[in-house]
């Protein structure tokens, strides 16, 4: 009979610091990992138009490239809808993005912004490439340059020397 008492008391006394144990483990102490919450964003709405009649162009490559102390820290890539739109929401407010966006048939943009609302919305007109500077083919300005060295004395002449008719007797 007492070994029943002693085991019930020793069953009772386990299920106590049991439960006491969980308890304290749920306590508000300021141990473990601290939480951070994470910085105010920015909405960013880019348009992607063309430069000649203002229309949408569609699934425009829009690479946004963080930038911390003037070093690109890895890339975000979206695709502009039918409407020539693609928003992000994942940019703190503060930091500089440098926004590249890549069209087929189109010169590539680039350019730095600072982001400085919580809502930001930027128009990127898009031009035709240009055509590809040729030195076998005649420019316009070529023909400025080369009038501008005909008039321009020659400063290269050696001065140090003599001049032919001048012989030593």
């Amino acid at each position: 009979m007492q070994c029943r008492r002693f085991c019930r008391f020793f069953v009772l006394s386990a299920v106590l610091l049991l439960i006491g144990g969980i308890a304290s483990a749920q306590s508000t102490d300021k141990r473990g990992r601290k939480y951070k919450s994470p910085p105010p964003t920015a909405r960013i709405e880019v348009t992607v138009l063309r430069d000649v009649d203002a229309k949408p162009i569609e699934n425009a490559a829009v690479v946004f490239h963080p930038m911390v102390n003037g070093k690109d820290e890895g890339n975000m890539e979206l695709k502009s809808n039918e409407d020539g739109k693609c928003i992000i929401d994942v940019l703190p407010i503060g930091d500089t993005v440098r926004l590249q966006i890549i069209a087929k048939g189109f010169q590539t943009y680039g350019q730095d912004y600072k982001i400085d609302k919580d809502q930001m919305a930027l128009e990127v007109r898009m031009k035709r490439p240009g055509e590809q500077y040729s030195i076998y083919k005649h420019h316009d300005g070529d023909a400025q340059d080369q009038k501008d060295k005909k008039d321009k004395p020659d400063d290269t002449k050696d001065t140090d020397k003599p001049a032919d008719n001048s012989k030593p007797n």
